[in-house]
């Protein structure tokens, strides 16, 4: 009996199947892919690339134009800010790695920063050779730059720290540049700039990894009541592909669920024990995104999931 009540409660087949388009989000914009097993958010990865199948280095104006060009909706950017109340987009935490220079990366000026090789550390063969090398001399941007060389586009900007004032310093450079913060400038990150930022521009959309991590496992573990975790509502779920269907309901009455709780769902690569969060890189992968779909894709290979995305999407 209970059983059967836990079963209609979660079938899928039983809610209205869902309505509106999804959204690709594009990790990184086009870049080189890398070996993701073991690694952590300090891991070099530049030195880790697999074999290059594209010409573009990540967080650079070249990669995000190409990036929407792809199909991307949304464009995820890391930042960081500089030591001459800059903001300059870039991933790593030190320079060591992905450039010729060395130090942590938000002590240094903006000129400096600009002045460094982004695609100097790139490797694929252990350091035999370096593609890559000379090739990003001064293609480090600033945020303005890039937020003004696309006014029109939707960013995710990264916090790479947990520095709670790096909020309210985002968005005085903002504004000290003349750049609107509306919904088209999105923000995640840990839980304290992303706190902070939700209090300063509480219209805007942000969430915190540890947030999105929450609402998820707590979904897991809850969601067969059909009560809806307090941690999941007004915030962000992830759905990883090979979890999706532990996800109760998945997928119309979960989605339906998240809907009414103004819930955003992310949809995510596979994630294994060590890999972080990766985005779906294979294009086969968009089969297990149902129709009606109306959440994020989030990707870490938008030159090949966006093109793919809009040719499925014109069949359905």
């Amino acid at each position: 009996m209970v059983v059967g009540a836990v079963y209609f409660a979660n079938a899928s087949w039983l809610a209205p199947a869902p309505e509106g388009e999804a959204r690709l989000m594009a990790h990184r914009g086009i870049h080189q892919l890398y070996q993701r097993v073991g690694i952590d958010k300090d891991t070099c990865t530049a030195n880790r690339m697999l074999p290059p199948t594209n010409p573009y280095l990540e967080n650079t104006l070249p990669s995000i134009a190409a990036s929407f060009r792809a199909g991307a909706d949304i464009l995820e950017i890391d930042i960081h800010p500089t030591s001459d109340n800059a903001f300059v987009v870039f991933h790593d935490w030190t320079i060591d790695c992905r450039t010729e220079g060395r130090g942590v990366t938000r002590e240094q000026s903006l000129e400096y920063l600009k002045s460094l090789d982004v695609g100097y550390g790139y490797t694929a063969d252990g350091g035999k050779t370096f593609p890559f090398r000379g090739k990003g001399k001064g293609m480090m941007p600033s945020l303005a730059e890039v937020l003004k060389a696309f006014p029109e586009q939707r960013f995710l900007i990264n916090f790479k720290s947990r520095w709670i004032e790096e909020a309210d310093l985002l968005r005085a450079y903002l504004e000290r540049h003349g750049i609107m913060i509306d919904d088209r400038i999105m923000v995640y990150g840990h839980d304290k700039p992303v706190g902070r930022w939700k209090t300063i521009n509480p219209k805007g959309f942000a969430f915190s990894k540890a947030e999105m991590k929450t609402c998820t496992l707590d979904y897991m573990k809850v969601g067969w009541t059909t009560t809806l975790p307090e941690s999941c509502a007004g915030s962000v779920i992830g759905v990883p592909i090979n979890y999706r269907h532990l996800l109760w309901g998945w997928p119309n009455r979960f989605l339906e669920r998240m809907r009414q709780s103004d819930t955003t769902v992310i949809f995510l690569g596979n994630i294994e024990n060590q890999n972080g969060a990766p985005g779906i890189t294979e294009p086969d992968d968009l089969d297990a995104v149902p129709s009606g779909f109306n959440g994020l894709i989030w990707t870490d290979a938008i030159e090949q999931v966006g093109p793919a995305w809009a040719k499925k999407a014109g069949k359905r």
